[in-house]
C-alpha cells in the first residue's frame, strides 16, 4: 500500500519539508530509486546517488540542502540509521500466516493456544504447551512438551523448540533455529586427555584408551521478553539449571550457546558466535562475528569484542577487546603493527650481527 511522506514522518516523529502529500510504495537506495520510492540518503556521500536516481522524496541527514538535490519532499532526522528501524517496521508486511489453526497442524489436546494465534501448516505442538495470545507460528515448526511461549511471538518456519523451554513476550525466531537441544556433555571414568592437557598446560596429552559417557540434560532454556533468535541458531538446554537469555538480547544467524550459558539483557551476539558451556555474558555485551568464548568464564557488562576475538579468560566490565587471545583493542592493534614490522627488524638484527661479528683489521 502507498504511504504519504507526511504519514511516514509522523510515524518517525520526524520533520517533513516540502510536499508531504507525495506517496511512495517502498524504499530504495538513492541511485536505484524510482519516482515511487522513498530514497534513503543517510549521509552527504549519498547526494551523488540521488542525482543518478529518480526519487522525488528522501530521508536525509540534518542540514542537507534537499531542494538543491532535486527533491520535492524530504524527511529530516538527526540519526538517519535509527530512523530506518521505524520506516522499515512501518512498511514491512510481515510473513503470511493466516489466523487460526491450519487443518494440517497437530496439536495435543492438553495444549493451550491463546486468542488470535495463527498456527501454520504442519506445525506440531506437544503435551502441556502454552502459546500466548497473538502468537504466529510458521509451517513445519515443532514445539515439545511443557514449553511456554508468551504473547505476540513470531516463530518462523522449521523452528525446533524442545521440551520445558520458557519464552517471554514478543519473541522473534528466524527459520531453522533449534532451542532446547541436549547439551554437549560427556565424561570419562578416569581423567580424559583433554583434562590432563588443560591441567598441565599441554605438558601431558592423550594416553591410553578412553570412552565417553553422556551426561544427560535435565535443565531447560529460559528466554526473556523481546529476544530475537537468528536463522539456524542453536541453544542447548542446561544440564541441571536452565540456559538463560535476558530481556532484549539479540542473537544473529548461526550462533551457538552451550549448556548452562547465561546471557544478560540487551546484548548483541553476531553471526557464528560460539559460547561454551557455563560461560556467563553480562548485560549490553556486543560480540562481533565469529567470536568464541571458553567455558566457565565471565564476560562483564558493556564489553565490546571485535570480530573473531577468542576469549579464554574473564573480561572486566566495559573493556573493548580484540584478537586471539583477546586483549585490549589498543594493545592488539599495536601488536599487529609490530608483527608487520618483524621482517624489517630481523633484517636489521642480521645486519648488526654481521657488523659485530666482522673480524677487526689492523691498519
Amino acid at each position: 500500500m502507498p504511504f504519504t511522506i507526511e504519514d511516514i514522518a509522523n510515524a518517525l516523529g520526524a520533520q517533513v519539508l516540502g510536499d508531504g502529500s507525495l506517496s511512495v510504495t517502498g524504499l530504495a537506495e538513492p541511485a536505484q530509486a524510482g519516482a515511487e520510492h522513498l530514497a534513503l540518503a543517510m549521509a552527504p556521500k549519498y547526494a551523488e546517488g540521488l542525482a543518478q536516481g529518480a526519487a522525488r522524496a528522501a530521508i536525509v541527514w540534518d542540514g542537507a540542502d534537499w531542494q538543491a538535490m532535486g527533491l520535492e519532499a524530504a524527511i529530516i532526522v538527526p540519526r538517519p540509521r535509527y530512523a530506518m528501524s521505524g520506516v522499515t517496521r512501518l512498511m514491512d508486511p510481515g510473513p503470511e500466516i493466516a489466523k487460526g489453526i491450519h487443518p494440517t497442524a497437530i496439536i495435543d489436546p492438553s495444549a493451550e493456544i491463546g486468542v488470535e494465534a495463527a498456527i501454520g501448516p504442519f506445525v506440531v505442538i506437544g503435551r502441556g504447551v502454552k502459546i500466548g495470545p497473538g502468537a504466529r507460528i510458521g509451517p513445519h515448526t515443532t514445539i515439545a512438551a511443557e514449553t511456554r511461549i508468551g504473547a505476540d511471538a513470531l516463530i518462523l518456519e522449521g523452528t525446533r523448540i524442545g521440551a520445558r523451554v520458557t519464552i517471554g513476550d514478543r519473541f522473534i525466531c528466524q527459520p531453522g533455529a533449534v532451542i532446547g537441544a541436549d547439551g554437549f556433555s560427556f565424561v570419562t571414568s578416569e581423567k580424559s586427555s583433554a583434562e590432563r592437557a588443560r591441567e598441565s598446560l599441554g605438558a601431558e596429552g592423550g594416553q591410553g584408551d578412553q570412552s565417553w559417557t553422556r551426561i544427560h540434560s535435565l535443565g531447560g532454556v529460559e528466554i526473556g521478553d523481546d529476544v530475537e533468535i537468528g536463522a539456524n541458531t542453536t541453544i542447548d538446554r542446561g544440564t541441571i539449571r536452565a540456559t538463560r537469555i535476558g530481556r532484549g538480547t539479540k542473537l544473529d544467524n548461526l550462533v551457538h550457546l552451550g549448556h548452562n550459558v547465561e546471557v544478560g539483557e540487551d546484548s548483541l551476539l553476531c553471526g557464528q558466535v560460539g559460547i561454551a558451556g557455563s560461560a556467563r555474558i553480562g548485560d549490553r555485551v556486543v560480540l562481533g562475528g565469529q567470536c568464541g568464548v571458553s567455558d566457565n568464564i565471565f564476560v562483564g557488562d558493556d564489553v565490546v569484542a571485535g570480530g573473531a576475538t577468542k576469549i579464554f579468560s574473564n573480561v572486566p566490565a566495559g573493556r573493548v577487546i580484540l584478537g586471539s587471545p583477546a586483549m585490549k583493542m589498543e594493545a592488539q592493534i599495536e601488536a599487529t603493527k609490530n608483527l608487520r614490522r618483524l621482517p624489517r627488524l630481523f633484517r636489521d638484527v642480521r645486519a648488526l650481527q654481521k657488523a659485530v661479528s666482522k673480524p677487526e683489521t689492523n691498519d
